[in-house]
């Protein structure tokens, strides 16, 4: 049975975090149409389209069209018109990028082989860069220093004949490949004969991250394995009672990205099967806020009915929202995006960044206290979160954006990393602990460089 062991999340120290990258590549996760304009749009077949038409119109009237002031009116979503040269191209990788500041060391095989994984409660695929890849494509990822698994190398592993798996986004763009089975360690807990999904064909977005492949930490329906698909690694810790069925949960513990020592110091880390009391403990002996999850999805998707702008509540009836570790960004309504930035003097919306912009002189003073509900408790963002990366031109782009057509929220990076959050597979419920440093507000955001 697992000890209680911090388990490290590393900072990728050549993460440079993009506004419009991050969109795009949750434009290509949740496959929702945006609803404000930008050089981004869905065609017919709701394929991800770049539209040159509005690339072209606003390399020649940029800042007229471009920027809205935040107190104004939503615009309209800008479309594609026409046929041939205006028909848009597909999105390129450089456009994108994989949306992840951090990676969990795990060793898969015998003798272990250590890969820095992406740990994603929005997905259920255990997935991994490998030497079934094209001799070119792991020439270039060893070249780069990603790590890549060599099932031929681990005694234990075993290939599941006739299952293949696929990631397939709403661009087209997919990772995919066969099966094997092996040990998985994850700080002190080995779980043997876990499914590892093992990679022999990548698109080029899924190569340029900074880890080497994803560790799905979301309900298993969602699993891509077929014919049959597999059980989480979460899945196997209980059913192989390598986790109490006292605590058949996990948490998270994020920590800032512009913290360059986070990872050293040891203040971003995971747990498996308890709740680290010293977290508790430090936030004032909290005790965990629980909601219940409706996992019908496959996704940690719970009631989140309301939100606060500096104490004026914004009902959002029937609101859900969800826990992503494996997004950046929050997403949220247009109305809920237009209340929080027209709290910031300056802000605006740039179509040609798709995205809320503020001022990067913005004082932690001038900024909103924004809180979203994990059930029927209100939790603060982080102010420095509220700013996510440099926009350019003194401006700072936001860490929380439109979520177009969906109609729930993604509560990504910028809300998690003001919470301890609890993920309870055993009793289908989602836990948080407001974090002291979320509460004291004294952040300003980043700099504009």
């Amino acid at each position: 049975m697992i000890k209680n062991v911090r388990i490290p999340i590393k900072h990728n120290t050549h993460y440079k975090p993009s506004g419009p990258k991050s969109y795009v590549w949750l434009l290509r996760k949740y496959n929702f149409t945006p609803t404000l304009p930008g050089p981004y749009v869905r065609g017919s077949n709701k394929e991800l389209l770049k539209s040159e038409a509005y690339k072209h119109h606003h390399s020649h009237k940029h800042g007229a069209a471009a920027d809205q002031p935040a107190t104004g009116s939503a615009p309209a979503p800008a479309q594609p018109s026409g046929t041939g040269s205006t028909t848009g191209t597909s999105v390129s990788a450089d456009d994108q990028q994989n949306d992840s500041e951090y990676t969990v060391q795990v060793q898969i095989g015998t003798p272990a082989q250590t890969l820095p994984l992406d740990f994603d409660t929005g997905s259920s695929d255990l997935w991994v860069l490998s030497t079934e890849l094209p001799s070119a494509t792991q020439s270039s990822l060893t070249s780069s220093g990603h790590a890549i698994y060599n099932p031929a190398k681990s005694s234990t592993a075993k290939k599941s004949t006739g299952s293949t798996w696929q990631i397939q986004y709403g661009d087209s763009s997919s990772a995919s490949g066969d099966v094997y089975t092996d040990n998985v360690t994850l700080g002190g807990l080995t779980i043997k004969n876990q499914a590892v999904e093992v990679a022999s064909k990548v698109s080029t977005q899924f190569t340029t991250g900074p880890g080497s492949g994803l560790l799905g930490l979301a309900w298993g329906s969602i699993n891509t394995v077929k014919p049959t698909a597999v059980a989480t690694p979460v899945q196997n810790m209980i059913t192989e009672d390598e986790i109490p069925q006292t605590a058949e949960l996990f948490t998270a513990y994020l920590g800032s990205w512009r913290d360059t020592a986070d990872a050293d110091q040891g203040k971003s880390f995971y747990t498996f099967g308890y709740i680290d009391q010293d977290v508790l403990a430090a936030n004032g002996n909290a005790q965990p806020s629980y909601t219940p999850v409706d996992n019908s999805q496959g996704f940690w998707q719970f009631a989140s009915a309301s939100m606060t702008v500096n104490g004026k509540t914004i009902t959002q009836s029937g609101n859900t929202a969800i826990a992503d570790t494996g997004t950046t960004l929050l997403l949220t309504a247009d109305a809920t995006c237009k209340a929080i930035y027209a709290a910031i003097p300056g802000s605006k919306y740039d179509s040609t960044q798709q995205g809320y912009l503020f001022p990067s002189s913005t004082t932690a003073d001038q900024l909103p206290v924004v809180t979203f509900a994990v059930g029927d408790k209100q939790f603060a963002v982080q102010k420095e979160d509220l700013g996510f990366a440099d926009a350019g031109n003194g401006m700072v782009y936001g860490g929380i954006q439109s979520r177009g057509d969906m109609d729930f929220d993604i509560l990504g990076d910028t809300f998690l990393k003001s919470i301890y959050a609890i993920f309870d597979q055993g009793n289908t419920r989602f836990g948080a602990v407001q974090r002291n440093e979320a509460t004291q507000n004294t952040a300003a955001p980043p700099s504009s460089s």
